[in-house]
């Protein structure tokens, strides 16, 4: 399964990403978790060990792999350079595995068909195209805000978007943005979690004012998420009403049809 996770910044992309990469890994689940964000901060979210994410580095900020790979220098813009360049062993060489769930920072630049031309946007292009083809068992992609870098890959391999909002209608107005952004490409598998749901009232407006995207689910406002931030623990840990509706979450994505999901 290949899920995209995304919303506008600071609605918690990074949190959904990381409870549903661990709540996969404690069911058995072979989990890659891929960090598409320009400032990567989902090994802390995961409360990965300071030691291993010492290890990470985004794969975008990696000039001397884009030269070798490519041809070219990162920032040359024309000339001449592979446009698909190797990218098989990037995935296992340059994530860290931890509890289960095994991460790579890709970090980013504009990859998207009218964006720049450059060697470390065909670097990224490529390898996000070659996830996509991997037969992975879970594929968690935590983007970062909008669709617009997304491409024809996108719209063919990832099973179901999920677009994170508050419970305001700002939150719920990007969402709709980002629904017609995804559709203008085609990609029509796309379902609304909820964050930071304080009570009923708020689920229900949810409910209501869903921008014609079916509710997953939604996970409760808890003080406890900022705590295990500044402890530098998991969030799926820490948090245990984070934890019990994630569960539901992944199981609502487990129990989408085959024509929904997977066709």
């Amino acid at each position: 399964m290949k899920i995209a996770i995304t919303g506008k910044g600071g609605v918690g992309k990074t949190t959904l990403t990381a409870l549903l990469a661990q709540s996969y890994a404690d069911m058995g689940r072979q989990v890659l978790a891929v960090d598409a964000d320009p400032s990567p901060c989902l090994a802390g979210a995961l409360g990965f060990p300071p030691e291993l994410r010492a290890e990470l580095h985004p794969i975008a900020e990696m000039d001397e792999l884009i030269e070798e790979r490519t041809g070219a220098k990162p920032g040359t813009v024309g000339g001449f350079f592979t446009l698909n360049p190797r990218v098989d062993d990037i995935p296992e060489r340059f994530s860290v595995l931890h509890r289960g769930v095994r991460l790579l920072e890709m970090g980013s630049v504009d990859v998207g068909g009218s964006g720049c031309i450059c060697p470390e946007s065909a670097m990224l292009k490529t390898l996000f195209t070659h996830l996509l083809f991997r037969d992975e068992d879970i594929l968690l992609l935590d983007m970062y805000a909008g669709v617009e870098h997304l491409g024809r890959a996108t719209v063919d391999f990832v099973d179901a978007m999920l677009v994170v909002a508050e419970p305001t209608r700002r939150s719920l107005g990007t969402a709709a943005q980002i629904k017609k952004l995804a559709n203008d490409i085609g990609l029509q598998r796309l379902y609304l979690v909820g964050n930071k749901v304080r009570d009923d009232e708020e689920a229900k407006f949810l409910e209501a004012e869903t921008p014609d995207l079916p509710l997953l689910g939604y996970l409760p406002a808890d003080l406890k998420v900022q705590e295990a931030d500044r402890l530098g623990i998991p969030i799926y840990d820490h948090v245990p009403s984070l934890k019990s509706a994630t569960e539901q979450i992944a199981a609502a994505l487990n129990e989408l049809t085959s024509d929904e999901i997977m066709e």
